[in-house]
């Protein structure tokens, strides 16, 4: 891209961490709306794989469209059983149909690649959550057809838009952000899974910070058949909010107040007032999820930042801006705080349907610096906006091998 379309802007505002209120949220692993980001992500890349496989490219596609609807479960202290089935339904685009160079016609197997990636996730992600038994999957892909000799002939070096969108990014997180990323993951991860097998991967954190204190609101869903009873449950949330204090302390010299599973009624001994699932996520139960509705492309939900609304997940890799943007915008943020020393980035990229997806219509960065910081900076952060822009292809394999994760 040219630099013509950058626009620097310096920010006389404060960071976000000498802000009185912060408002930050994460929807974790097990989480409905996380379910439904990852099947989309997952079954993308699947398609990917199976496009770059047969044909040597990347196919249109978007599978942006996955809706989680919630099964009914009785969870019991020592037991419970899922008597209704989760039911996912995948929904979206693609190529179904190839024409090859030979002119012959050939069908891409989108159902079992579909119902494969699905499983596939489900099964790697959940200890107790069976999905030929507890999950009903089904997809609604409408059909595409494509002529490879086209393609190839129409091949550019960087593709055009396919729509005209905002990619939204900034860095650094502050404490509260960090925190809120950190506890989920965590709760989250193989050591506290061995120590504490009670904790499903259903967590949701969500943190307010007024001033310099900071308060955690940690909903865990704990699995029914690894607690005995009333006591052994307040006994297990205690322990992982004496966890969770002692992550915050490494984390930041705030006070932090961790509130865990807060909808509980202790005064009652049967399992009507606690928060008990049998397969590890709230799914099994009621609850719904769909993609677009959790985590923004750095994991994280922050209603004091500027946000875009859309749902990067399964959209396709090659040139959807409305993916690819937002997670350039969030690289090129944090390389300009890095590499710059200034505060805070703010970036802001907008394509415009049809044009190289590595020359946006505009592309903003705000930053937080004092003005002689700023000045001196200005000529690095076009370098760098320019850099990660012309660097967009290469995230291609990162979203199809999963090093990148969109939510």
């Amino acid at each position: 891209m040219t630099r013509g379309n950058i626009v620097l802007e310096h920010l006389e505002t404060p960071p976000i961490a000498r802000k009185n209120v912060e408002f930050v949220e994460r929807k974790g692993l097990g989480h409905p709306d996380y379910i439904a980001d990852a099947i989309a992500e997952s079954v993308s890349s699947a398609l990917c794989k199976e496009y770059l496989g047969r044909y040597g490219e990347v196919l249109h596609h978007n599978v942006d469209k996955v809706l989680v609807v919630g099964g009914q479960s009785k969870p019991k202290f020592g037991g419970g059983e899922v008597i209704a089935p989760i039911y996912v339904l995948v929904a979206g685009r693609a190529t179904t149909e190839i024409r090859t160079e030979s002119g012959a016609t050939e069908t891409v197997p989108i159902g079992p690649i579909v119902l494969n990636a699905t499983k596939m996730w489900l099964k790697n992600n959940f200890r107790f959550l069976d999905p030929e038994k507890h999950v009903i999957v089904d997809y609604k892909i409408g059909k595409g057809s494509a002529d490879l000799v086209s393609i190839f002939k129409r091949r550019k070096e960087y593709p055009g838009a396919n729509d005209t969108s905002l990619g939204v990014g900034f860095a650094p997180l502050s404490d509260t952000e960090r925190l809120v990323l950190e506890a989920e993951r965590y709760l989250n991860s193989p050591k506290i899974k061995s120590e504490l097998p009670m904790v499903g991967e259903d967590v949701k954190v969500m943190a307010v910070r007024v001033g310099t204190r900071i308060d955690l609101t940690v909903a865990v869903a704990f699995v029914s058949k690894f607690i005995a009873g009333r006591s052994e449950y307040l006994n297990a949330k205690e322990d992982v909010k004496r966890r969770l204090e002692d992550l915050a302390s490494k984390i930041t010299d705030k006070e932090v107040v961790v509130h865990v599973n807060t909808g509980d009624d202790p005064s009652m001994n049967d399992e009507s007032g606690y928060y008990l699932v049998v397969t590890g996520t709230s799914a099994e139960h009621g609850d719904d999820g769909a993609t677009g509705r959790g985590n923004r492309v750095n994991g994280l939900i922050t209603p004091m930042r500027p946000m875009s609304m859309e749902a990067a997940a399964g959209k396709n890799p090659v040139n959807h801006v409305g993916k690819l943007y937002n997670v350039v915008a969030h690289l090129a943020a944090a390389k300009i705080v890095e590499e710059t020393g200034v505060e805070e980035a703010y970036v802001k990229l907008l394509s415009q349907i049809g044009r190289p997806i590595n020359d946006p219509l505009v592309a903003y960065v705000g930053v937080v610096a004092d003005e002689r910081a700023f000045a001196r900076a200005k000529s690095e952060i076009e370098s760098i906006v320019k850099e990660q822009l012309d660097n967009i292809n290469k995230l291609l394999q990162d979203f199809i091998n999963g090093k990148l994760t969109p939510f």
